[in-house]
């Protein structure tokens, strides 16, 4: 059933995004759902389903957009995969702590692109910080804060997430 529900997911997202994301923007940058969408995975489910679901996201994703097949399957399953690490650590997770760490992983996996391609002497690391990488960080952050509120407010947080790592 899990795996149903990922793959349902995992097409619902890339769909959403590839299709309606480019006609919505807010300060001229579209979220990146499925970095949200892992992190929550990752969070709730663990580790290992984290990285799985970061994986096939990542190349789901990668296929509809000019971002190379393993470097976007890599990304997505790394931050999977340290989300489940942090939910496995922290005992009681706060959305404001969340949108804090959300906001932290993404600006250094947008800081990766930067520093991975060579910008020219108009584009520096710092206007792509500037325009991209810190408002994209923070709508992600505050789109990730606003579900994990809506989870932790509408669900038993703690007997939910027990009953969904068994």
């Amino acid at each position: 059933m899990k795996t149903l529900t990922h793959i349902a997911l995992i097409a619902g997202i890339v769909s959403i995004q590839s299709v309606l994301l480019p006609h919505v923007s807010l300060w001229q940058v579209k979220p990146d759902l499925g970095f949200v969408a892992v992190c929550l995975i990752g969070l709730f489910g663990g580790e290992l389903e984290g990285l799985l679901v970061g994986l096939a996201l990542g190349w789901a994703m990668s296929l509809f957009s000019a971002q190379d097949v393993l470097s976007a399957a890599i990304i997505k399953g790394c931050v999977g995969f340290i989300a489940g690490l942090a939910g496995r650590q922290v005992a009681y997770l706060t959305p404001p702590l969340l949108i804090v760490g959300l906001f932290t992983i993404s600006c250094l996996v947008g800081l990766i692109t930067p520093f991975v391609l060579r910008l020219s002497e108009q584009q520096d690391v710092w206007w792509a910080l500037s325009s991209v990488v810190l408002p994209q960080a923070a709508l992600d952050a505050l789109i990730g804060g606003s579900v994990y509120w809506l989870i932790s407010r509408y669900f038993s947080l703690e007997q939910w997430v027990s009953e969904y790592r068994i």
